[in-house]
């Protein structure tokens, strides 16, 4: 699903050439075209629609994705709630200031966990701190664990050291090793709270393992 400002018949022109290319289908809705196009990466599907549609008009076009298929009663109910997801999403990417941009729900972070309709837990959990799950999996560290306690003291390494009873060049080694698995930005705002989100996910998760 794309929205544009205005020109609708040309939006519908290229979306319906679009659909016709790829064996899809097409339709305009006021402000919006909704293609129902085939592919299995329905963020990078995204990306394209916004990027040529916006070419095409010469002003920017916001598109949302979502696959058709997933728990639903029907084809003609799938593609409804594929469609309102994407429509959630584009209005999602207009809000965070991502106009002329496009993306599946599972790629805007938490975000995509209000707006999915099949609200992927461990897709979120996955992105924003699954390296460092791996990481303690595969080697027993404890990494979530410093990250759980160095977010609850507020950032400080002596609170979290004194938490964790242990040194605090123990804490820093622990946290530059964060940083090479997550990327030097982890404790940039936006990326420091979506890892606090995951943390608290994957804690409940932990205790409730059929959720």
């Amino acid at each position: 699903m794309a929205r544009h400002d205005g020109q609708r018949e040309r939006a519908a022109f290229w979306a319906s050439s679009q659909a016709t290319l790829a064996h899809g289908l097409a339709t305009a809705r006021g402000d919006e075209v909704v293609l129902l196009l085939p592919g299995d990466r329905p963020g990078a599907l995204a990306r394209r629609v916004a990027a040529e549609l916006s070419a095409s008009l010469g002003r920017p076009a916001t598109a949302g994705a979502a696959p058709a298929s997933g728990p639903a009663s029907g084809p003609v109910a799938a593609v409804a709630s594929a469609y309102s997801e994407a429509r959630r999403c584009a209005g999602a990417l207009v809000a965070l200031g991502r106009t002329g941009d496009g993306a599946s729900a599972e790629e805007l972070g938490f975000v995509g966990l209000l707006v999915g309709e099949r609200r992927e837990v461990s897709g979120f959990l996955s992105g924003a701190i699954g390296p460092v799950l791996d990481y303690d999996a595969r080697r027993g560290t404890a990494l979530v664990k410093t990250l759980n306690a160095y977010f609850g003291t507020g950032g400080s390494l002596s609170r979290t050291a004194e938490a964790l009873h242990i040194h605090v060049n123990t804490v820093t080694q622990r946290l530059d090793r964060v940083g090479q698995l997550l990327g030097e930005d982890w404790q940039e705002p936006g990326r420091a709270l979506e890892i606090q989100l995951a943390l608290r996910l994957h804690r409940l998760r932990t205790h409730m393992p059929d959720t």
